[in-house]
Formats: C-alpha cells, structure tokens, sequence
C-alpha cells in the first residue's frame, strides 16, 4: 500500500477498507503505520534484513550488495520511518590501535600468529626492538703525502714539471 500521494508525495489518508472475500467495504479515517510511508524497495529490504535478524554479512550475501550499500539502505529505510539516523561512531581506539598491529605485521616487527592474537586481545602491543647498535667506522688509514705531491689538484707548475 502506498504510503504517500504519488502527485505531491505527502502523506497518505486511509479511508477506506475492503474485504475482497465478502465484499464488505469500510469507510471513514484509519489510522496506518510508519511502514506505510515506506517505499516497496525499502519493505522488501526490511523483511530480508528481519529474516537475516540484523546481520549485515547475511543481508550483503542474499541480496548480492556490499556493505557500503546495505548501510546505504538501512540508513534510507531509517528516515524513510521518519527518524534521524545518527552517524555511527568509530571506535577510534579499536582502529588506531589496529592500524598499528597492522602496521607491525607489515614491517615484520611481528609474526602474523602474534597479530591474530593481538587483534583478538586487549594486550597491550609490544615495544619495538631497540636498533641494534652499529660500531663506529674505523678511521681510514693516514697515507703519508708525496713530497711535492698534495692531495689537492695540481698546481700549474705542479703540471709542467716546474718546481
């Protein structure tokens, strides 16, 4: 049944009702639901997301939507019954502090055993190694100068075999 007028999409008066068995007709100000006001796409996304019981996962799969999508829905059907969806909040501490597991997988600070469970924990992530501490270069070797000859470019004379 639809729930808003198709010329000026406001909402709809019942006033009328009628029993197709018994041919008996009903007449005078009804009162509906706010499922009324909802489009066809958006009950038959209700009725595959009460049969999934809210599982977002069940709902992309028997559909064959991402789940960008199903939120995109769920989010319309939301208004659609006249409420304000609110943003959902993320858990910012959960997801910094899975980029930083991440992170550790990726730059093989850690196994990938230990990430897993990690990720499944509250432990708290392990310190990183200290660097190991290079020795210092040694020093290169003193060669003794030639006599005449510096280490710099060769003066003209230097070139002409004058002294």
């Amino acid at each position: 049944m639809p729930g808003r007028c198709p010329v000026c999409h406001e909402k709809l008066d019942i006033t009328r009702l009628h029993c197709p068995h018994c041919e008996t007709t009903i007449e005078g100000r009804f009162e509906g639901t706010k499922f009324d006001a909802l489009t066809r796409d958006q009950l038959d996304f209700v009725e595959v997301f009460l049969k999934a019981r809210g599982n977002i996962k069940e709902v992309e799969r028997e559909l064959g939507i991402s789940y960008p999508t199903v939120r995109g829905r769920l989010e319309a059907v939301i208004q659609g019954l006249g409420y304000r969806p609110e943003p959902v909040p993320e858990d910012t501490g959960a997801a910094a502090r899975r980029r930083e597991v991440l992170e550790a997988l990726k730059t093989g600070r850690i196994s990938a055993e230990d990430a897993v469970k990690l990720l499944k924990s509250k432990a708290p992530m392990p310190e990183p190694p200290e660097p190991p501490e290079l020795p210092e270069p040694p020093e290169p070797p003193d060669v003794p100068e030639r006599p005449g000859k510096g280490r710099g470019k060769a003066t003209d004379d230097e070139r002409s075999g004058r002294d």
